[in-house]
């Protein structure tokens, strides 16, 4: 089944990279000046990626004794978690030097951290792979359309690596996932469950409350809950011609290991009905 996986990923292969590759002096000013929802989109972003310790700490704590998911969580993804957030803040303070990135950071790490706990997590190892799978096909298909957004070429490029990376993830979580499912012999029904709690999750998620903090900060005294919402509603407008819709109904159905022919069924109603849900 990991192989499936991979095969339906057409995400580019792109070379490994760190912060010293990224041509920040390269940016092309004239395509980000006066872009604030772009602004709200890349620093929100940035404030979840630099978040990611917190998160790491909370599975590293749940799964407390299965020493290859611990060693990857703390050697692996947190590092290249916490290299997206550093590179997409980088790219932030070079397009946007006035705005004030560490001031809504704090703010926004302030009630994250209260929201971010191990108790959100699902009530077995298995659906929480499940849910990491839904956690990481939202991100690695945010990123994929916030390349095709981006008319800033050194922005595109972020993005892309950026998504490319999330992709590896999800496969990551995803062979846990059958590993442990074999294991505690989870239904259909209990995994379907999972996902539909992470999908729900994620549309009153952690991105709303990074790109409140983000606006906030930004417009200061100005900002109002009002003009947020239709900002967010904006934004999806947006994306929502971009977003890799058949990319993310394929990603968050595969821990239901359908039968072939029922998932190739209902995969295009789902994207079809997925593309209306997103705003």
């Amino acid at each position: 089944m990991t192989q499936d996986v991979v095969k339906q990923d057409t995400t580019p292969r792109l070379p490994a990279w760190g912060l010293d590759q990224i041509p920040y002096d390269a940016i092309d000013m004239a395509r980000v000046s006066g872009c604030d929802e772009l602004l709200y989109m890349v620093a929100g972003a940035s404030f979840i990626e630099i978040a990611s310790d917190l998160y790491t700490g909370n599975l590293i704590q749940y799964f407390d004794g299965d020493a290859p998911v611990v060693e990857w969580l703390d050697q692996h993804w947190q590092h290249e978690e916490l290299r997206h957030g550093r590179a997409l803040r980088g790219y932030v303070q070079h397009a946007w030097p006035e705005f004030d990135w560490n001031t809504a950071y704090d703010a926004f790490f302030a009630e994250y951290s209260k929201l971010c706990t191990v108790e959100e997590f699902e009530s077995t190892r298995g659906l929480e792979m499940a849910a990491r799978c839904v956690v990481e096909t939202g991100t690695a298909t945010f990123y994929r359309a916030l390349s095709e957004r981006a008319t800033e070429p050194v922005l595109a490029g972020i993005a892309a690596r950026i998504g490319a990376e999330e992709v590896g993830h999800y496969k990551h979580f995803f062979r846990y996932f059958r590993q442990y499912s074999d294991v505690e012999r989870i239904g259909r029904l209990k995994v379907l469950g999972a996902l539909k709690r992470r999908v729900l999750e994620a549309r009153q998620s952690d991105a709303e409350c990074a790109l409140w903090y983000a606006y906030s900060t930004h417009v200061g005294a100005r900002a109002n809950k009002a003009e947020f919402k239709m900002l967010c509603k904006q934004l999806g407008r947006e994306l929502r011609p971009l977003y890799p819709v058949s990319m993310a109904v394929k990603m968050v159905l595969k821990p239901l290991n359908l039968p072939s022919g029922v998932s190739r069924a209902i995969q295009m109603p789902l994207a079809v009905a997925s593309s209306w849900l997103i705003r």
